[in-house]
């Protein structure tokens, strides 16, 4: 999904460095950080990261956003679970 959006391998390969990259629009980082707490700690959404959304993406886009990680972190655990392997 996120070559057909236009990101490049080297963002795709390093995307766990997205904070420290100048090739993410200040957009993209405040939806990856959204997802990296949803997904390690939902309990450290705050206020400050709400409101950082805010400036990006209206309210119903953010609720997408959560409702998009949330199912996507369901299906990773669920495959997870059954041991599944992901398919190209």
């Amino acid at each position: 999904m996120a070559r057909r959006l236009g990101w490049s391998e080297d963002q795709i390969n390093n995307l766990h460095h997205f904070e420290s990259r100048t090739d993410f629009t200040d957009k993209e980082k405040a939806a990856l950080r959204l997802a990296e707490r949803m997904t390690s700690d939902s309990h450290t959404i705050d206020d400050a990261l709400f409101a950082e959304l805010r400036k990006h993406f209206d309210e119903g886009e953010v609720i997408e956003l959560l409702a998009s990680i949330g199912l996507f972190n369901y299906f990773n655990r669920f495959n997870d679970a059954l041991q599944m392997e992901p398919t190209k």
